[in-house]
């Protein structure tokens, strides 16, 4: 006689002091026959999206959560009803470290802290391309749904797109790896099956789908129909405001913050908390830098980005004025220098503000740069980016010009000491020998800390950039 037990799945540890993750979307519903590993939700986390995988097979009994919710360490995600002779086997202490070696390198494919898949001879897991077939029990209409839209980014190998029979017609399978991308498709009602992809390796792209949905000229038309803010959970999570009132007004929803917005507002709320600050500006005429720009690379060429450029010349002039890329340590009782600079460069994402890392950017060149830039840009908004590339920074750039906005009062990344912001590059009247003429100007501020430095120093600081961005053909003569 088949005998069968409930099994109860918990939200593993997540490690690097995470203790929550916010539940973006079920793969699965209740009913749903799944399989070791199969992906059974998205999670948010303070530094990623990520699927969730089942630690073992069953039948699913109940699901924890609704869309929106916020789930600890320890709490039950499902329950699956398991039958007897298939136990799911047990995860040896060193296993589990070798999972949460593999997460911090940034392979992305499983939360840390367990995991049930055999491994190869190398230690790595095995690809879902080769994990066991999905059983053949059909789910109801809505998983199914999920199941269409997902099964490209877990099964179908990236190289070669292959057709399917949908509804009797052929349609062509398509890779969709980022869930930003999947649940953008999903918020905007385009079927991903239907994408042209145009993405390295057959991925579908953020432009490819609002390029479907028709608003790739504007991407204000996406914002109108996005369900939510930046950082904040799905309006599903929002609690009940029925009849509440403060100051005389009607409350239209309360929405809990998301990991990663949480995450943001510790951060931001330490350093203004513990630094000293002190904010210093200067407007530049970037004119002989917009020219010569476009005169920096062959015709087969991209030519390097306003950010890779400036951010080169703040490498150099950090080279000559080093306590702007130190540490205060713990106490505040010695001021830490550094032998170089790992880069910050602040990202505006959906998920909110990130920023990632170039690390031993002083070492490199401004193609390097540029090409560095782009990619941590990509993946930044993609949220595939992994944990060990949001820390280490010593210095951080925030190009606000990107946002059209001219200026900002910026909050240091602790535990660094300095940000500088770079604002939008326009033309504006400006006196030259006596004329008033057209110029390229942007507005620079340099926010720093004045326990480590006094004005006079932070200013020497930004002058020098400010000569470098003003006389590039010196400061290349320089590199």
């Amino acid at each position: 006689m088949t005998t069968t037990t409930a099994r109860v799945f918990r939200l593993p540890d997540l490690g690097e002091g995470l203790t929550e993750a916010g539940l973006v979307q079920w793969l699965v519903e209740v009913g749903d026959t799944i399989t070791t590993d199969q992906a059974i939700a998205e999670v948010e986390t303070a530094k990623s999206i990520v699927e969730l995988p089942s630690p073992f097979a069953g039948v699913i009994t109940a699901l924890h959560g609704e869309t929106g919710d916020v789930i600890a360490v320890g709490a039950p995600v499902l329950e699956v009803a398991h039958q007897a002779g298939g136990e799911p086997r047990s995860v040896p202490d060193a296993e589990k470290e070798a999972y949460r070696t593999e997460e911090r390198a940034g392979s992305g494919n499983v939360l840390i802290g367990y995991g049930t898949t055999e491994r190869t001879s190398s230690g790595r897991r095995r690809s879902r391309a080769s994990a066991p077939p999905r059983p053949t029990t059909p789910p109801s209409s809505r998983a199914r749904d999920l199941a269409e839209r997902t099964a490209s980014s877990r099964e179908q190998p990236a190289h070669s797109p292959t057709s399917r029979a949908v509804d009797g017609s052929q349609q062509r399978t398509v890779a969709v790896r980022s869930p930003i991308v999947r649940r953008l498709a999903r918020d905007l009602g385009v079927d991903v099956r239907r994408i042209e992809a145009t993405g390295a390796d057959g991925a579908v792209t953020r432009a490819d789908v609002l390029r479907a949905a028709g608003t790739l000229d504007g991407e204000q038309s996406v914002e109108g129909r996005r369900p939510q803010a930046s950082g904040t959970q799905p309006q599903a999570s929002a609690s009940s405001t029925a009849g509440e009132t403060v100051d005389g007004l009607g409350v239209a929803s309360r929405e809990r913050l998301s990991p990663m917005r949480r995450a943001i507002s510790a951060t931001l709320s330490r350093s203004r908390a513990e630094i000293p600050e002190a904010t210093v500006w200067v407007d530049v005429d970037a004119t002989e830098l917009f020219e010569a720009r476009s005169q920096m690379a062959s015709e087969s060429e991209r030519a390097p980005s306003l950010t890779a450029l400036v951010a080169r010349f703040t490498l150099m002039a950090l080279a000559d004025f080093p306590l702007l890329a130190s540490r205060l340590s713990d106490d505040a009782s010695e001021i830490v220098s550094f032998d170089g600079v790992n880069l910050g460069v602040a990202a505006d994402t959906e998920r909110g503000l990130m920023v990632p890392v170039i690390h031993q950017a002083h070492r490199l060149t401004v193609g390097e740069l540029d090409a560095r830039l782009r990619e941590l840009a990509e993946t930044a908004r993609a949220g595939r980016m992994p944990a060990e590339r949001l820390r280490g920074s010593t210095f951080t750039l925030n190009n606000y010009g990107s946002l059209d906005v001219d200026g900002s009062a910026a909050i240091i990344n602790h535990p660094e000491v300095a940000i500088l912001g770079i604002g939008r590059m326009i033309e504006r009247p400006w006196v030259v020998d006596g004329q008033i003429v057209a110029r390229r100007i942007t507005q620079l501020s340099l926010v720093f800390d004045h326990r480590v430095c006094d004005g006079g120093y932070a200013a020497a600081f930004l002058r020098r950039v400010v000569e470098l961005i003003e006389h590039p053909l010196r400061a290349f003569a320089r590199l």
